[in-house]
């Protein structure tokens, strides 16, 4: 497997960030779809092997050998992920993108990273997924949807910190490797951990939220939910109010800062004498 070194990945890709920043709202648009939908079906992959595991522990081993096909796919066949994105504040530091061009960026993939993934929502819910385990998965996904729109918001910004530290190290790992086994491989093994860590991804919440929400609406999964032991008063308190505030702003916010503050800027002042000589 041929590498380079981080320093010539980050020199190398501050064209890559002017690119993003010039890419035409059509193209962004249809990128950053294709990536919303690539992180859903892997976070309802991942859901459907695990939803009759009792241990947790195995559970999330399960799931975070799953869900990495998400971000494989964003990589290797193209898309616009929001999370990755926020590496194009590199482009900043280097003085070849605006701000401003970065916010642009990182607004439109957001909002479509999200039409993507309630595609793959809606699709999952009328597929009939949900009633494996005779409506268990649904049950599951229901409270998989309660307990991220009642973390705290502490819990939810510092859990979006690391999980997006995890991403964007894969990122960077598949960037420095020349061939599709090595992306697959730092790919998989930093969201494996990001998942067995159980931290929070504001894209995949954009799947796990609205699908249990949905999934609240068919009284099978509901009466599924309340045998595996919720009660009725915890699903009809699950609203979109709770979904953007409870659990939405406070991951994104965190997942801006583990990515831009934890990973671009120490890389950058690390490496940032070695740009120019790069380039």
């Amino acid at each position: 497997m041929g590498t380079k070194k981080i320093s010539e990945l980050i020199a190398g890709n501050m064209a890559v960030y002017e690119g993003k920043a010039k890419l035409s709202f059509g193209k962004l648009v249809l990128l950053a779809i294709f990536a919303g939908m690539f992180i859903a079906i892997g976070g309802s992959s991942s859901s459907a092997a695990t939803y009759g595991i009792a241990n947790t522990g195995l559970a999330k081993t399960l799931a975070g050998a799953i869900f990495p096909v998400g971000l494989i796919l964003v990589v290797l066949i193209g898309g616009e992920l929001f999370t990755g994105d926020c590496l194009m504040i590199f482009g900043v530091f280097g003085k070849r993108v605006k701000v401003i061009d970065v916010i642009r960026v990182l607004c439109v993939v957001f909002i479509f990273n999200m039409v993507g993934s309630l595609i793959v929502v809606v699709l999952v819910n009328q597929c009939g997924q949900l009633n494996f385990g005779n409506g268990a998965l649904g049950a599951a996904t229901i409270k998989t949807a309660y307990n991220k729109m009642n973390l705290s918001f502490m819990k939810a910004f510092t859990s979006g910190i690391l999980c997006n530290v995890l991403v964007c190290l894969g990122v960077l790992i598949a960037g420095v490797c020349h061939d599709a086994a090595g992306k697959i491989l730092g790919i998989f093994f930093t969201i494996w951990a990001f998942v067995i860590g159980g931290y929070e991804h504001c894209v995949a919440n954009m799947y796990y939220i609205p699908a249990g929400l949905l999934a609240k609406t068919n009284e099978a999964y509901c009466a599924a939910a309340i045998d595996a032991g919720m009660t009725a008063e915890q699903i009809d308190s699950m609203n979109l109010g709770g979904f953007f505030v409870n659990n939405l702003i406070p991951v994104t916010l965190g997942n801006i800062v583990g990515g831009m503050v934890f990973i671009a800027l120490p890389l950058y002042l690390i490496h940032k004498n070695n740009l120019k000589t790069n380039q």
